[in-house]
């Protein structure tokens, strides 16, 4: 199976980190939510698509493994995989790698449902949205 797409690169900064020196939990979240954004992009999902589709986007669940520290200056590529987006739900997971080691930092799973931006209530996503989703779903690649 291929690897999940890169959503984020980037580095440890010392703004981010806490008076233990590593990187601040707010922002290994900060970090996963911009990871988030970069792949609802590559789904098509960008902002002037939800205006125009009358759509928003509800995270409902998130679950966080932390597994190393990362210290000022550490790289970091996050990987996003879908797993699975049908009916009204996407669940999607996020893997945080510290670049130069190549060691899994944290990983986040996550699930989001597609809500009408009138009605507040939830809504399946548009069918092409789900057809575009195909190819990046874990059984497209077998």
């Amino acid at each position: 199976m291929p690897e999940a797409p890169i959503t984020h690169r980037g580095y440890v900064t010392p703004a981010e980190c806490d008076h233990m020196g590593h990187l601040n939990v707010a922002h290994f979240v900060k970090k996963f939510d911009q990871s988030t954004w970069n792949m609802f992009a590559d789904l098509g999902l960008n902002r002037q698509y939800l205006e125009d589709a009358g759509i928003v986007l509800a995270a409902v669940e998130q679950t966080f493994t932390y597994k190393r520290e990362l210290m000022p200056g550490d790289v970091v590529t996050i990987r996003t995989e879908v797993l699975e987006l049908a009916g009204k739900k996407i669940r999607f997971r996020h893997e945080m790698v510290e670049s130069v080691s190549g060691e899994s930092a944290a990983v986040a799973m996550n699930l989001a449902l597609c809500v009408d931006a009138k009605t507040r209530k939830t809504r399946p996503f548009p069918d092409e949205v789900i057809a575009g989703a195909r190819a990046r779903l874990p059984e497209a690649a077998e």
